[in-house]
């Protein structure tokens, strides 16, 4: 029975930030009037109404948005992640790799480049901007190659940055990136976002193309320095940083730049609401609701950690529903297989060990999942634990820490049981955790 409720409050959190319930809430057309991101817009004070997007939610965002345009709506081109295709006669969608940029990733920029030359002043740009972006959108500055980039991405990505700063080296590695794209589009651009960080930073969610960039080409070479990437990354990389310190690259556009009168960006989806929707969803079903009031930002062990030992810190009313949200911090050490959430919660069950005997309950459910459906490089959304997991692990004798320190959580659960397989859920706000106590 709980394993059904666990599912059904995490597809509540889904639901709420679906982009076929967001979208109707900022866009719409009345009495001769475009609707869009809480202005209205009459029908005759512009001349084309274009439709470019991008990011794991943009597929479906695009659908949406066509649905409710209709004739009105001139052109389209929508960059999706390999995989989240969309079946949609009237909308033009490209994939590409993620997370990790791939040549479709570099085609996908030049096609959306090349789009943007027909549009006038006197047209509006709506772009769909999502979680992936920054991978599915890679130019090529000069001096780099995408081998270059690529294998710089995926050490960033494995050095255990946050997402705010390896967002921050990726805009100092491109041409589009950090506001930069505003210098390629002379009409109005409208952009709509669900948002993917924490905070819901304008000037991090998919390395923001439309939003002034208060970063620096020193602050991304200091990232670089920090993690001990200099000796990793490809030099031409560590060189192009270099050469914007001493100003022979320009900085991004900053904030004050009147190119930015004509942008506006408005989030419309976030981890927050997902949350909220998980927490109701869970009131309904009977249980007692504890939502974290912080976001879950920290290194993925020490948080799984943090959440099972609140177990024995806090005084919850069973039966109880504890749920939070965020990104963990992960630094890929193994050769193993997994993500995030699948190493949440192996590493949540290894503290359910240890603990077991001190917590006063019949049973425990944790659920960890990423709101895209994918967490890593997996075809799981995540992974689901409880203390029967932990009983058939004792009597199987398997070490949950050789599968830990190996970080192949997928292999683990694949054989225990408890991957969490979804698909492409065409939405991307962070993780979820969800744990039900009894």
């Amino acid at each position: 029975m709980i394993k059904q409720d666990i599912t059904t409050i995490w597809n509540a959190a889904i639901a709420a930030v679906h982009p076929a319930y967001l979208m109707r809430q900022y866009i719409s057309i009345k009495e001769d009037c475009l609707l869009l991101a809480n202005e209205q817009i009459p029908l005759n004070t512009f001349q084309n109404l274009y439709l470019i997007g991008v990011g794991k939610a943009s597929g479906a965002m695009a659908v949406e948005v066509a649905d409710i345009l209709g004739e009105y709506l001139t052109d389209s081109l929508v960059t999706i992640k390999h995989g989240h295709e969309v079946d949609y006669v009237g909308i033009n969608m490209i994939s590409a790799s993620h997370p990790i940029p791939d040549e479709h990733s570099v085609e996908a920029v030049n096609n959306t480049l090349q789009f943007l030359k027909k549009v006038k002043e006197e047209d509006i740009v709506i772009l769909l901007l999502s979680g992936g972006a920054s991978a599915l959108w890679c130019d090529i500055p000069e001096g780099l190659n995408m081998d270059d980039l690529s294998w710089g991405y995926q050490e960033l990505v494995n050095s255990g940055a946050t997402i705010e700063e390896v967002n921050i080296v990726r805009k100092h590695l491109s041409s589009i990136k950090g506001g930069q794209l505003i210098k390629y589009c002379q009409g109005r651009l409208i952009t709509l976002i669900i948002s993917d960080v924490p905070g819901d930073d304008l000037s991090i969610i998919g390395s923001a193309p439309t939003f002034p960039d208060t970063s620096t080409f020193q602050e991304s070479l200091e990232i670089i320095h920090q993690y001990k990437l200099t000796q990793k990354i490809p030099e031409d990389i560590v060189s192009r940083l270099r050469k914007g310190v001493e100003g022979e690259i320009p900085e991004n556009p900053k904030p004050g730049d009147s190119a930015f009168l004509r942008v506006s960006n408005t989030i419309i989806g976030s981890n927050k609401i997902a949350v909220s929707a998980a927490a109701k969803a869970a009131a309904e079903l009977g249980y007692n609701v504890y939502v974290s009031d912080k976001l879950v930002t920290g290194e993925t062990q020490e948080e799984a950690k943090e959440l099972i030992g609140s177990l024995l810190q806090h005084r919850f009313e069973k039966p109880c529903c504890i749920i939070q949200g965020g990104e963990t911090v992960i630094r890929v050490t193994g050769t193993g297989k997994g993500g995030r959430n699948q190493h949440f919660a192996l590493a949540a069950l290894k503290e359910l060990t240890l603990l077991r005997n001190q917590i006063n309950a019949k049973d425990v459910i944790l659920l960890s999942c990423g709101t895209d459906g994918t967490d890593g490089p997996t075809d799981a959304a995540g992974a689901v634990i409880s203390l029967t997991t932990l009983d058939w692990v004792a009597e199987q004798n398997i070490s949950i820490e050789e599968y830990l320190d190996n970080h192949d959580a997928y292999s683990f659960f694949e054989k225990v049981g408890g991957l969490i397989r979804t698909g492409p859920t065409q939405t991307n706000v962070m993780d979820i955790q969800i744990m039900i106590v009894i």
